[in-house]
């Protein structure tokens, strides 16, 4: 008997990093069997990572969310609500009941409307919606603004580019990327400085490695030898906490040796000669200053070098997290797009300035205006709400009463996780909207599945603004993020507000509320364009450059904000002579992702050929450490300790330095770093906090 197969080739969008790749799913019975990349793809250029290859068996895992949960104890607390709705509840588990969705929402909705009447619109937070759809998350900021009257929205930029919004903005008046990735193969020289490129956005840096073989002009700039920096001209690995004063060096250098682009300035730019007075008599800003730090000390000839070739080069630089999850993130961001103002490096083919998004749509997370201080198209809102950490501590004191979370798995992947947990544990209400049980599920009170973005229609955005319109891969009968919040909104008394009967309706009113890039970018034209992708903003037209003629400012003019490097941390240390000891106590720690993992790992872990490379997360530790540490160690801060954590030894690492992975929460790396954040936009200082390291052996760790 020969079977037949409903087969079918289905283009869409890859649901992992923010590089967006274009990918096309094969799928026999409503099942994908495999996801390729054609060979055309503007983004992918035929090749997906291991993720995008490989990681789909999350679709159809038997540990997806498939009907909604509400915890007893949250019904024993509420019995004006079991009474309501006892008869349309059944038995889950040991901790959950059961309904159908209208249930569901009937019962969030009904505490919800309790909190609002009882403590007002404001105590009530929505967190997430990088993870979902433009329209999930357009729709999302609207509920929390206008359904609750809240102002308290945000997403998962807290912990990442916010600092590359912040910085960008007040410098060219925009926080995207200014050019397409295609655009390296114009470049003449590269600058990666905080980013593990090969591993966060692999199909980037197949670009930079293709040009660093061809041309040598790759310079790489991090606190450890990342996996490209066996490419580079210049591996410049710098001490923690060292991206601002690095980048000031170079501005020092490129204005001492009058390497600067005296008509652009004098065309584009404005403030730069006060800029010039204060680099130049700037006490760390000339990079003579490594002389004096010990084991440092090529970086006073090796920052010159790049600086030159930075300044007389058509140049573009890359980063990541490396510089925004620090204290000055937001200052070093705007120290980088200072190089590109002074240089002509930017508004230009082959020129500009790309950060690295994370998250598959957090680019577009934040242009819906799923930000407490920017409504959709980066308007100002009504109000100015609270951002994350600002959440948690209003949540301890009482004025956070309910939370509303999709995607984002806050008790896992933030900061002082211990924090979070008893900040949490102050709520009357949290709702989840999941595709797995993740780690803040454990908080909450009802949990709704959802499709995942191989069951929908929308729109996601890149990290270089690129809109791609994905389709559904398989069929499934969960609800989208944005019919969740729909019922809800109906059920609230918000019904003509909330008119969505497709996501194409949710898009089309996207495109009326934020006119300057989306007003042009309908469903048509972007199925049209689905393996091309458009960038906005879009009228006629998409924009691939940013800032040819004018800056995305007032008068179309960048500026310079100017921040002095202030000694802290390890350079501090190492001046005083004080960091260079036999001890297990002091080390620097900083983490980041492996390839075969993304972010919580919730669904890379359903692929067998993902899970199996890495199982737990990994620390690696300097060769030289070999014979004190052994194979497995706790490490702690000043705010908590991690679980016990198996260690590799590589060269890769300098002395009294840590690396470490993120992915599992049963790691707990999370409770090792505090409240210390961005002054500016409170991201976290994910990327340095000082350890001690305990050898246990086979031991676990308390917790």
């Amino acid at each position: 008997m020969t079977i037949k197969y409903d087969r079918e080739e289905i283009e869409s969008v890859c649901t992992y990093c923010g590089v967006g790749c274009d990918i096309t799913g094969v799928v026999e019975n409503n099942k994908i069997v495999k996801i390729y990349a054609q060979k055309d793809g503007v983004v992918s250029e035929g090749n997906l990572c291991i993720k995008g290859k490989y990681g789909y068996d999350f679709v159809d895992s038997k540990d997806r969310i498939r009907e909604p949960r509400i915890r007893k104890t949250f019904l024993e607390k509420n019995p004006q609500i079991q009474n309501a709705f006892a008869s349309k509840l059944t038995e889950f588990n040991a901790e959950f009941m059961t309904c159908d969705l209208d249930t569901a929402t009937s019962i969030a909705t009904m505490k919800l409307d309790e909190i609002k009447k009882k403590y007002g619109g404001d105590s009530f937070c929505a967190i997430g919606g990088a993870r979902t759809s433009c329209e999930s998350a357009y729709a999302f900021q609207k509920f929390c603004r206008e359904t609750m009257d809240s102002p308290h929205v945000d997403n998962c930029a807290r912990v990442c580019h916010s600092p590359s919004l912040k910085g960008m903005r007040a410098t060219i008046g925009e926080g995207a990327a200014t050019n397409p990735y295609n655009d390296i193969y114009e470049t003449e020289f590269m600058v990666v400085i905080g980013s593990n490129t090969m591993e966060a956005h692999p199909i980037i840096s197949n670009r930079i490695v293709s040009m660093a073989r061809t041309h040598n002009n790759l310079a790489i700039i991090d606190v450890r030898e990342t996996k490209m920096a066996k490419l580079a001209k210049h591996n410049c690995v710098i001490p923690f906490e060292s991206n601002l004063l690095i980048l000031n060096m170079m501005a020092y250098v490129i204005i001492d040796e009058e390497l600067y682009d005296q008509s652009f300035i004098d065309n584009r730019t404005k403030g730069f000669d006060d800029f010039k007075e204060k680099i130049l008599n700037d006490p760390y800003a000339n990079p003579d200053f490594f002389k004096d730090v010990e084991g440092y000390e090529y970086l006073a000839k090796m920052i010159p070098n790049i600086a030159r070739e930075y300044a007389v080069k058509k140049s573009m630089i890359f980063w990541g997290l490396g510089i925004t999850q620090n204290l000055d993130g937001s200052h070093a961001v705007m120290a980088i797009t200072h190089l590109a103002l002074m240089t002509g490096n930017v508004g230009k083919t082959g020129a500009g300035l790309m950060p690295l998004r994370g998250q598959n749509n957090v680019q577009g997370a934040c242009d819906m205006g799923c930000l407490p201080y920017f409504a959709p198209d980066y308007q100002k809102p009504k109000v100015e709400g609270l951002m994350t950490p600002q959440l948690m501590d209003a949540m301890l004191d009482g004025r956070i009463k309910a939370l509303l979370n999709m995607g984002e798995d806050i008790t896992h992947i933030h900061p002082n996780i211990n924090k979070i947990d008893k900040a949490m544990d102050m709520l009357e209400f949290v709702m989840v909207q999941e595709l797995f049980m993740t780690d803040v599920t454990k908080k909450a009170d009802i949990v709704i599945g959802v499709k995942s973005a191989y069951e929908k229609t929308g729109v996601y955005v890149n990290a270089m603004r690129r809109l791609h319109l994905s389709q559904p891969l398989v069929k499934s009968d969960l609800p989208d993020d944005w019919e969740v919040l729909t019922q809800m909104a109906e059920k609230l008394g918000d019904g003509e507000n909330f008119d969505f009967k497709t996501s194409e309706d949710v898009w089309n009113e996207v495109r009326v509320v934020a006119p300057r890039r989306f007003s042009g970018a309908d469903y048509y034209r972007l199925a049209r364009h689905r393996k091309r992708g458009m960038q906005w903003p879009i009228y006629h037209e998409d924009t691939p450059i940013l800032h040819l003629l004018d800056f995305r400012t007032d008068d179309g003019l960048g500026k310079y904000v100017y921040k002095q490097y202030e000694p802290r941390g390890m350079v501090q240390e190492i001046l005083d002579k004080k960091f260079y000891k036999d001890s297990l106590e002091g080390y620097y720690l900083t983490t980041g992702r492996t390839l075969a993992h993304y972010n919580n790992a919730a669904q890379t872990k359903q692929t067998d050929k993902l899970w199996s490379k890495y199982d737990e997360d990994m620390l690696l530790a300097p060769l030289e450490d070999e014979g004190k540490l052994g194979d497995r160690v706790i490490l702690r801060s000043e705010y908590g300790e991690s679980e016990a954590l198996s260690v590799r030894y590589t060269d890769k690492v300098k002395s009294r330095t840590l690396f470490c992975t993120f992915h599992h929460a049963a790691s707990r790396l999370n409770a090792l770093f505090g409240d210390e954040c961005d002054e500016l936009i409170l991201t976290a200082r994910f990327k340095s906090v000082k350890v001690d390291i305990l050898p246990v052996g086979d031991e676990v760790g308390c917790g």
